[in-house]
């Protein structure tokens, strides 16, 4: 599950990275940080679920 987040959050970054390179397209740069957003907190909250305390 872990190997599929990191490889989300690179693809992501680039996507952002090349976005912002090109102005033309600025939308993919916004849409590749907000999934770049997306996939961390989602990986934050599953990784809190793995913890539970009695």
């Amino acid at each position: 599950m872990w190997t599929v987040l990191w490889i989300l959050i690179v693809v992501w970054a680039v996507l952002a990275i090349v976005g912002f390179a090109i102005e033309g397209l600025l939308w993919l740069a916004v849409i590749g940080a907000v999934l770049f957003v997306g996939t961390i907190v989602f990986g934050l909250i599953r990784r809190g679920h793995g913890h539970k305390t009695a």
